[in-house]
């Protein structure tokens, strides 16, 4: 089966031989071409309209997978039971939904080992979620496909993560800017808003990302700095040091590649 680049990605994370629940599956093309693929001996298609669960079911009764993939109506992780599976995708939602069905589904993640997010935006919400609920990001990445930009941040239990602890993952650094610049504090905020290991590896996405998001932040420091409500000087002021901190790394990431 072919997948778009992001699906495949997503599959790449997919730990041989797991146990999957795909939720907000649409056409359920992800948990078959992991089926297929080794990645998953089972899975779960969970869809909460009609619409998407009708797409699904056919898509899995197509590929001769009815014994292998399970089509769910639900609403988010309702449609598995705890201890059920072990790899949880959720992908193609807004950070904040992500994080909602995290929240209402806690009691079905015990046994999870890992999580594989798809955030649309709000990708910052999501760390934080898994940050207060004791998940380590042990991967993210950034791509761009048909004109928009994706991220996909791969998570762990803290107690079982190869690499670093939230702790160590999440603290205060600074980067060397060259002599006439200082130093660039990532602060703890900072590496939750742009993404620890992107910081780390970025690429031409992830700069291109954040120079289209200071756009949008200067269009809305326009409109807060005209405007006369008690509340605008303080969020002029806090949007403007946000966007000088962005400004600072992308100034070094520019650096480092000449």
């Amino acid at each position: 089966m072919k997948l778009s680049r992001r699906l495949q990605l997503i599959m790449e994370q997919i730990p041989d031989g797991s146990r999957l629940a795909d939720i907000g599956s649409d056409h359920a093309l992800l948990p078959v071409a992991a089926v297929e693929a080794g990645r998953a001996i089972k899975a779960v298609a969970g869809e909460v309209n009609q619409g998407p669960l009708q797409a699904a079911a056919k898509q899995v009764a197509e590929a001769g997978r009815g014994e292998d993939i399970s089509v769910r109506l639900g609403d988010g992780l309702a449609v598995i039971s705890p201890g059920e599976v072990d790899v949880i995708t959720i992908a193609g939602m807004g950070g904040s939904l992500i994080a909602s069905i995290l929240n209402e589904g806690q009691d079905k993640l015990s046994g999870v080992k890992r999580l594989i997010l798809q955030p649309n935006v709000g990708e910052d919400l999501l760390r934080r979620w898994l940050l207060d609920h004791a998940w380590v990001l042990v991967s993210e990445m950034i791509i761009e496909e048909d004109g928009k930009i994706y991220e996909i941040l791969t998570a762990v239990p803290e107690h079982s993560s190869p690499v670093r602890s939230n702790e160590e993952l999440y603290r205060e650094r600074s980067w060397k800017a060259g002599e006439a610049g200082g130093d660039v504090i990532l602060s703890r905020e900072l590496l939750i808003r742009m993404g620890p290991w992107l910081l780390e590896q970025p690429n031409e996405v992830f700069v291109a990302k954040w120079q289209g998001e200071l756009l949008k932040m200067e269009g809305i420091l326009k409109s807060v700095s005209s405007s006369k409500l008690p509340s605008a000087a303080a969020k002029a002021r806090e949007l403007t040091e946000e966007m000088k901190q962005i400004r600072e790394v992308l100034a070094c990431l520019q650096k480092d590649k000449r």
